[in-house]
């Protein structure tokens, strides 16, 4: 979270989407290093981010440092040595076990078993269905670039059709025909490869909105449209210009010109607060 959670001690930020507003970012690391404290910020930067992660890097001023991901064998050893620590600490307990060693002692009698092979299957029984171990994937390879002399197309096939001009008419929204929506232009499309999974992420974390009120989106070459509710707030229209998709700033507009007020007010996403005491 950027905003409204106050926690006294953390010491590791993982931002798993790098953030489109730098100044969130920054809010967002600085809660590691309160009060002289130390922490480490973590960020996962996608390969078309990298200009993002640039703007970052210059306006902290100071190149964020690569790190090296974790193979699976590495993971392997951590999920061993922890397995391992699980049985230790149940040694540990000095806990009275006369039931259980009946109950083993007679098992294995009856199966002609070892201990090891019933230890092995108990061991089994505790890490349940999931793997302990993950398995190799083979790297991937970075795509080559495009050396065909000819100007570049859109990779999306709906993007080389020529397609009518937006609609300036909202759609009803599903599930909430009561609430009154308008039409809007973002500066993002086809030729950034927008997803409406990428339209709908940073308007519902940026508008503070439950993603179910954010209406039908329609995707062209060089921009996109979306039904959001009417009357939003100032501050957040002006939050959504500044926010950034797919290396774009949206920009948002709104088309057919500036909407009366809303008639009914959708519901803003839940926060959840959490206290510590001391």
């Amino acid at each position: 979270v950027a905003r409204g959670l106050d926690v006294k001690r953390i010491s590791h930020v993982l931002n798993y989407d790098i953030p489109y507003d730098v100044e969130a970012y920054i809010h967002r690391i600085g809660r590691t290093g309160r009060a002289g404290a130390k922490g480490e910020a973590i960020l996962f930067v996608a390969p078309r981010e990298k200009r993002l992660l640039r703007a970052i890097e210059k306006t902290i001023r100071q190149p964020i440092e690569p790190m090296q991901m974790p193979t699976a064998a590495d993971i392997n050893v951590q999920r061993v040595s922890r397995f391992k620590q699980k049985i230790r600490d149940a040694l540990a307990e000095n806990t009275k076990n006369e039931l259980f060693y009946q109950m083993l002692t007679e098992l294995q009698e009856e199966e002609s078993a070892e201990p090891l092979e019933i230890a092995a299957a108990l061991a089994r029984l505790l890490q349940g269905d999931e793997p302990l171990l993950l398995s190799e994937r083979p790297e991937r390879r970075p795509r080559q670039p495009d050396t065909d002399s000819h100007p570049r197309q859109s990779r999306n096939p709906q993007a080389k059709k020529p397609r009518s001009p937006a609609s300036d008419k909202a759609l009803p929204l599903k599930g909430h025909p009561e609430v009154e929506m308008q039409r809007f232009r973002l500066d993002v499309g086809y030729d950034q490869d927008v997803k409406p999974g990428n339209i709908v992420g940073a308007i519902a974390n940026e508008a503070d909105l439950e993603s179910e009120y954010i209406g039908h989106i329609e995707i062209y070459d060089d921009y996109s449209t979306v039904d959001l509710p009417a009357g939003m707030p100032k501050e957040t229209f002006h939050a959504l210009k500044k926010t950034w998709i797919c290396q774009r700033r949206l920009n948002i507009t709104p088309v057919g010109g500036e909407k009366k007020t809303e008639k009914h007010r959708p519901r803003k996403k839940k926060k959840t607060h959490s206290s510590t005491k001391q």
